[in-house]
Parts: C-alpha cells; structure tokens; sequence
C-alpha cells in the first residue's frame, strides 16, 4: 500500500486532504465525520475578527475595517459562535480527533485579536490560518503600505504564540514573489493559495449593490499550480497548500507534483459530500503505483519551477499555440 503521509506546518498528516474552512467544520458532529471520511487534516470554519470586537466592545465601526464582512456582520454575526464557544470547539475537536485541527481567524487588523490568539493555542489548536484580506480604495496607499500590515501581522502573532502560522491569502499583490519571500523572512510556516471572496454585484431590478458567492470550478486551480511551482522551490521552510478549483485526485495530484504539502477542499464536498476523500485517495494510490512511487515524498515537487524541461511555461501568460487553436 502507497504511504501518503505528508508534512504540514510541522504536523504529520496521514494523507494531504484537508476539509477547509467551511460549514464542513463548523461543530463537532460535522467534524467527526470529517475524520470518519478519511481527511488528513481539518481547519475550523472562520471566526471573524468581528466577533472578537463584537464580544470585547461591541460592533459599532467595525464594519469599515473589514470590508468583506460587512453583510456577515449586519444580518448574520448572531448565527456564528464567539470567543469562548471557539475555544470550546478547538479543545473538544482536540478530545475526540485525531488528525490535526487547525484553526482559523478571518481577519486584517491586529487590535482586535491578537491576544485571543494566545488562548487558540491554549485550546489546543495543532496551528493557525490566518484568513487575511482588505480591498485598498484609498488611492494614496500604496502597495508597499498594504503589504506591511501582512507583515506587522504576522510579526505580532508569532510574539504571542509558538504554534505554526499560516496565511491565506488572494493572489493580487503588485510582486508575489517578493511578498511571499518577505513572508517567508518573517518566519512564516505556512501559506494556502489562493483564496476565494464574497464578490459585489448589482441587483438592477432594485438599482441596489448586491453580493455573490459560488463554488469554485474545476477549471479554477491554475493559479494555484502557477504559484505554487514558481514559490515553492526557493522558499522549503514554508509549507504550501492549494486550494480552490481541486475536484478531483487529478488537482491533487497536480499540485503534489508543483510542490504543495497539501490541498484544501471545500467547494466539491458541498457539490458531491465528503465521500469523496475515499476516491480521491483511492486513485492517488493507483496513480503512485503506476508511476512506482511508494511516498508522497518520492513525488513531490518533481515539477517545480527548477525542475522540469521546459520552466518558461510556468511564466508565459499567453501560448501562441493554443491561441491558433480558438482562432
């Protein structure tokens, strides 16, 4: 049998499949048959920096410093759990798991939260992902100044606490490759790429601002394994996770082969429920017996940026070959 073991941010996960933060993670029933269906790893569903304040001082001005929670603070904050039903999930899942439970913030300041990191890892959470976002509209910041509040960030959590850290993050920095090494500087552990975001729309019956959110789509990991390959190979202290547009034991084993530790996954277990872990590893396993491979070690990163024939793909935003073949 395959060993499909794979390091994480330190741990020892028993396959790379990790149930991402999502209502897959929300209490400890949904948690328990995240283990029983086989995940290597589990990251809680976000709790909001919101709720921090909202627990601390109350909500009043927090919806300007966080932009993407906005509806989530208006119609919905009294649906999620606050600091101490959290805290209280972290050391239950502790009790009654034995994979890694990870857990996650969604957030973009440090005044509201850093100290309540310090009780995350007293809870006994294996790790934390920060969940970290902001739209700049400011059109006298510059890239430089929002970059800095990722690095202010990191600098002030890793002060207060010594379990691994990991950002997630979007992909629209002016130079990822400078940012994530300034990252990886800074002693981050881990960083998921990439993201996915509420997103704004118009309702035009109503002439009203609206918001949308939907499931990723097969089609929608490419920047992911972009990244991944060009990351990944000068940067080995940070683990790497993909996440976004992973169906099927394909992306996986895709983005094992650039490089990544691991994958997260959410939007195919609401489309085909978790059961799917157990085909995605089935077919990994035949997939590494195929190929002779006994680990995931023997195969990761075999096609990273430095490591296959022809590196210049991984950079060309545009193929003349494919686009003769649409013309």
């Amino acid at each position: 049998m395959a060993n499909l073991e794979t390091k994480y941010l330190g741990l020892t996960l028993k396959n790379p499949v990790i149930v991402a933060s999502s209502g897959f993670s929300k209490n400890i029933e949904k948690l328990i048959e995240c283990e029983k269906a086989g995940a290597g790893a589990v990251v809680l569903k976000s709790l909001f920096e919101e709720v921090l304040l909202r627990d601390s001082w109350g909500i009043e001005g927090s919806a300007q410093d966080h932009t993407e929670a906005y509806e989530y603070i208006s119609g919905e904050l009294e649906l999620q759990y606050g600091v101490v039903e959290y805290c209280n999930l972290i050391k239950e899942a502790k009790e009654k798991l034995s994979i890694p439970v990870i857990a996650s913030v969604n957030c973009m300041g440090d005044q509201h939260w850093v100290d309540f990191a310090k009780k995350i890892e007293d809870a006994g959470a294996d790790a934390i992902e920060l969940n970290v976002f902001s739209v700049p509209f400011d059109q006298k910041e510059t890239g430089v100044a929002v970059e800095q509040v990722y690095y202010e960030l990191l600098a002030k959590v890793k002060e207060v606490i010594s379990v691994p850290v990991a950002f997630k993050i979007g992909k629209n920095f002016s130079s990822l490759p400078n940012f994530v090494y300034n990252l990886y500087c800074r002693k981050l552990d881990g960083l998921v790429l990439f993201n996915r975001f509420t997103e704004p729309d118009i309702d035009i019956k109503n002439l009203e601002i609206s918001t949308t959110f939907n499931f990723s789509k097969k089609t929608d990991y490419h920047d992911s394994l972009r990244w991944i390959a060009l990351l990944s190979r000068d940067m080995e202290d940070i683990d790497f996770s993909a996440t976004t547009g992973i169906h099927s034991s394909e992306e996986i084993i895709k983005m094992l082969l650039v490089g990544a530790s691991t994958v997260q996954i959410a939007s195919a277990f609401y489309q085909g429920g978790l059961g799917l872990i157990s085909e995605f590893l089935a077919d990994i396993e035949e997939w590494m017996k195929k190929h002779n491979f006994n680990s995931i070690n023997d195969f990761k990163g075999k096609l990273t940026f430095e490591h296959v024939e022809n590196p210049r793909r991984f950079l060309r935003s545009q193929f003349l070959e494919k686009i003769r073949n649409v013309e």
